[in-house]
């Protein structure tokens, strides 16, 4: 489990294709955003956030074990933008939640539901509102002023409606954060929140039973 708060961006340092699964391996920074180090508090086998995608820490290498590897396989691969990156790549990182971490962004489960795409971006001043294309499936859960993760970044739905929504992003966050670099035509992942999809589950039966019966 996540909080969509990214803690750094990493850079894509190696890609070795192995058959349709591809090893990923990030080189990370000395320590995030908050200035604590990150190479000393990962182990093997650990889930970590790659662009809101949960993966395993598969091998931890580099002098200061700055060097984490993971395996990606065709389904991950052709279900996010993890499939497009290249070696110098920026990544968003998060590492799992601990029990008794303060809950800052909304929980993510790290499975992304879907890829959209970057479809405007309007500047106001240093802030950015962001617009993005989304799929139905997405689309569908979205409520204004909720919660959605895009990239691994927990961030507020603004006007969301059949075809998308926009998030008004504050600098610290396109500076600490891969958004900062997405152009229109980017391809981004998109977690909805997960109360909105068991409350979809739920009503689904009822809905359906409604729209079955005939009028009056």
């Amino acid at each position: 489990m996540f909080t969509g708060l990214v803690e750094a961006k990493a850079v894509v340092d190696s890609l070795e294709s192995r058959g349709s699964d591809v090893r990923l391996t990030l080189r990370l920074p000395a320590a995030n955003g908050r200035g604590e180090p990150l190479a000393g508090d990962v182990q093997l086998g650990d889930s970590v956030a790659l662009n809101g995608c949960c993966l395993t820490v598969v091998e931890i290498a580099g002098e200061t074990g700055d060097l984490w590897s993971f395996e990606a396989g065709a389904e991950t691969l052709s279900r996010t933008n993890l499939g497009g990156l290249s070696e110098g790549s920026g990544v968003n990182v998060e590492r799992a939640l601990r029990a008794g971490d303060r809950l800052g962004g909304h929980l993510v489960q790290g499975h992304v539901d879907a890829v959209g795409t970057v479809a405007k971006l309007d500047r106001d001043g240093e802030w950015l509102n962001m617009h993005f294309a989304a799929p139905p499936n997405v689309a569908a859960l979205l409520v204004d002023k909720g919660s959605v993760c895009v990239d691994g970044v927990s961030l507020t739905v603004c006007e969301p409606h059949g075809e998308g929504f926009y998030v008004a992003l504050i600098p610290h966050t396109l500076h600490e954060t891969t958004l900062g670099d997405r152009a229109v035509g980017d391809r981004v992942n998109f977690e909805a929140d997960i109360l909105g999809k068991y409350v979809q589950k739920m009503l689904a039966p009822h809905i359906a039973g409604a729209a079955s019966r005939p009028a009056g």
